[in-house]
């Protein structure tokens, strides 16, 4: 029942709820990343999507600019604005990504969208049939820790997601990023 269709359906549904509040909250968040600093406050960047379609992915700027497009675990911390720092731990700079949810790029649980440039972790994901997915907001290996490091690990938690889809799975998933938890995608420490 919640298959693909439900799981788009509930994808639409949330994000037209979330959306109101969302919008309030980005303008906030916004004005803090101009406050603290010049450049876009919205980041924009390609990745990789459902049947390996590229897509761009937004969200609020949380590095200082001229950081290009690197992966949050080949950064250092210093690459992390204060705000940003903020903003990470928070979720909050995630919200954009409502965007993608509506458009059809992306779900609010699914594997994490990495770049094309990632190439080991495409093939590992490709050999397993995740691009059948959208790629989420959160997803289950980064509430587990597993970042895009660690392409091959990353690969088979993905997988073993797409093999257990549920409505149950997905708000704990949710509930679990909006309390906080989860480490994948970090910035590792120096």
């Amino acid at each position: 029942m919640y298959g693909n269709h439900g799981k788009r359906l509930f994808d639409v549904l949330l994000a037209l709820l979330i959306a109101p509040p969302a919008v309030l909250m980005c303008l906030g968040c916004i004005v803090a990343i101009r406050l603290e600093g010049t450049g876009p406050a919205i980041f924009r960047q390609v990745r990789v999507g459902r049947g390996r379609r590229p897509f761009v992915l937004y969200k609020l700027r949380t590095m200082s600019t001229g950081t290009g497009d690197r992966a949050s675990h080949e950064v250092s911390p210093a690459h992390i604005t204060r705000v940003g720092h903020i903003l990470r731990r928070t979720k909050l700079d995630e919200l954009p990504q409502l965007v993608n949810v509506l458009r059809g790029d992306m779900s609010f649980v699914g594997p994490r969208p990495c770049l094309p440039g990632q190439v080991l972790l495409v093939e590992e994901r490709d050999r397993r049939g995740v691009y059948a997915l959208r790629p989420g907001i959160t997803g289950p290996a980064q509430l587990a820790g597993i970042d895009m490091s660690t392409p091959v690990e990353l690969a088979e938690a993905d997988a073993a997601y797409l093999d257990r889809i549920d409505l149950a799975g997905d708000l704990k998933s949710m509930f679990l990023t909006v309390l906080g938890r989860g480490s994948g995608d970090a910035v590792k420490r120096a």
